[in-house]
């Protein structure tokens, strides 16, 4: 099925034109974007279409409208919701973002005593232990080292976590039961510094992750982001 681009809202089609220059790198973090009124003569339509464009890629966190002086380009910083578990390849891609990611470590580990007892395993079983950066248009914003219990979760080492996420094979392979989140604000040592980033003063968001299913742990996972680039929002409604 094709799409009839002619049929495409004016303001729909002045928003892919700015996400495509971002996207592209034409334009940078706190590139000036053309004004209202620049926009208004470029595409000719009206300034309320231009408007509700600008407004949207602002509410989206893809703009910094600042008044006064201009419309600009905004820093890059990825957000998840701290309650639920999503794929990030699929936040990036929904962000019109480059996904990618590099494994730094996929090997055989044995449990000891504290990952046991983490785990609800016998000492000395084994597991997968993966440590994995994935990027936003080239730049780090998580390095995730997750533990997988391969008796929950079978073929799980031998998965290639540069054509697909660790999310995905879990998700298909052992459907969640039960998550467990707890969310710390962490000086981050020296090693994960620099595989994300970070500068030496900056904060770091760590999210450790617990997954039942099947009615065992079957991973868990340290989730550790850059504070400037990552922050965590969530909608609660009380029943």
């Amino acid at each position: 099925m094709t799409t009839d681009l002619k049929s495409e809202p004016m303001y729909r089609k002045i928003k892919n034109h700015i996400l495509a220059r971002i996207d592209s790198g034409e334009w940078m973090a706190s590139t000036r974007v053309p004004s209202e009124n620049e926009l208004v003569k470029e595409f000719s339509v009206s300034r309320m279409t231009t408007n509700r464009a600008l407004r949207e890629l602002t509410d989206e966190g893809y703009l910094i409208r600042v008044a006064g002086v201009g419309t600009f380009v905004a820093e890059l910083k990825a957000k998840s919701n701290p309650l639920e578990i999503n794929n990030i390849a699929d936040e990036i891609r929904a962000r019109h973002h480059e996904y990618s990611a590099r494994v730094l470590t996929c090997e055989m580990v044995k449990a000891n005593e504290k990952i046991a007892t983490y785990m609800n395993i016998d000492v000395g079983t084994p597991l997968t232990h993966t440590q994995i950066i994935h990027k936003e248009r080239g730049i780090p914003i998580q390095l995730e080292d997750r533990l997988v219990n391969e008796d929950v979760v079978p073929g799980y080492g031998d998965q290639d976590f540069t054509k697909h996420t660790p999310y995905e094979y879990l998700i298909k392979m052992a459907p969640l039961q039960k998550v467990e989140h707890v969310v710390k604000a962490i000086l981050a040592p020296e090693g994960i510094k620099s595989l994300l980033d970070m500068s030496d003063d900056e904060a770091c968001l760590l999210i450790e992750r617990r997954t039942w299913a099947k009615g065992r742990v079957a991973s868990t996972a340290q989730l550790y982001h850059p504070g400037s680039r990552y922050e965590l929002s969530g909608l609660f409604k009380p029943e």
